[in-house]
């Protein structure tokens, strides 16, 4: 895992290479990342399967998030602030344009770049999207963990101790018990300031934005998940002017059967850069 120094703060990304491949910095790039809370760790088989299909792929933390660094002030966290930090990691990979996406949060953050910086990408991937639809799933489901983190530290804690404790177990790394032991595991405090900016700020773009953003994007939407309704991601997809749905069976068919996913996927990043102005250098 490596990192750079973004507003004063530690960022981690990992590089995943094609096999043979030097990894030249005007290489074709795609940026994955993660979940709400959670840490690059749940993108490095998706990562690696489309390393292998050639592709030069790099997962990321945002602020607060896995091995990145997790100041206490809820300000520093927003969608926004997410968003620069990915422009931040282009330009410290020397990357002119990417395909950027991730999944939940990392969905919606892509769209803010989208929004703010669109010359910077060349596609969009966005996995179980947080919309209009979701909002009152997201009330029910973040406000007592919010309560949790921020007055029930004690007891936090203990959980994020016997967590640590369990991913020490054999056969628990590169799992997705290590990806849940890792949300588990983290200090009750940063996770209550992440939660605090992102739940005061705007979760994305508006419906008006979203309908002017021309970036070629891939939508992956699944049923029987009220914070990830289909109904958000089908919306979206008819909103982008150039936008692809792809129904998942699950909300894990990704990750423990990715390989029909991991195909739509690696054939959207193909396409992508066989466009006429995907590789355009930035001004």
């Amino acid at each position: 895992m490596a990192s750079f120094r973004f507003d004063g703060q530690r960022l981690a990304y990992t590089l995943h290479r094609p096999p043979g491949a030097r990894g030249k910095p005007d290489a074709p790039t795609t940026v994955i990342l993660p979940g709400l809370l959670l840490s690059q760790k749940m993108q490095t088989p998706l990562a690696r399967a489309l390393a292998h299909e050639g592709n030069r792929v790099v997962t990321f933390d945002p602020l607060g998030h896995g091995g990145s660094a997790r100041p206490l002030e809820p300000w520093r966290y927003s969608m926004a602030s997410f968003a620069a930090q990915t422009v931040g990691l282009l330009d410290h990979l020397e990357v002119d344009r990417a395909i950027v996406g991730g999944t939940s949060l990392g969905a919606n953050v892509t769209l803010e770049l989208a929004s703010r910086a669109p010359e910077r990408l060349a596609g969009m991937v966005l996995e179980m999207p947080v919309l209009d639809h979701a909002i009152a799933a997201c009330g029910a489901a973040f406000t007592p963990l919010l309560l949790a983190l921020k007055f029930g530290t004690p007891a936090m804690r203990g959980l994020a101790s016997a967590a640590r404790a369990a991913e020490r177990v054999p056969g628990v790394r590169g799992t997705l018990a290590e990806v849940a032991l890792d949300w588990i595991a983290q200090d009750p405090e940063p996770s209550a300031a992440v939660l605090s900016g992102i739940l005061y700020g705007r979760v994305a773009p508006d419906h008006r934005e979203r309908t002017a953003l021309r970036t070629p994007a891939l939508v992956i939407g699944h049923q029987r998940d009220p914070v990830h309704p289909f109904s958000d991601a089908g919306m979206l997809a008819s909103e982008l002017p150039d936008a692809r749905l792809v129904h998942a069976r699950s909300v894990l068919e990704l990750r423990v059967r990715p390989q029909r996913l991991t195909a739509e996927i690696a054939e959207f990043i193909a396409e992508c850069w066989t466009r006429p102005d995907a590789r355009l250098a930035v001004a």
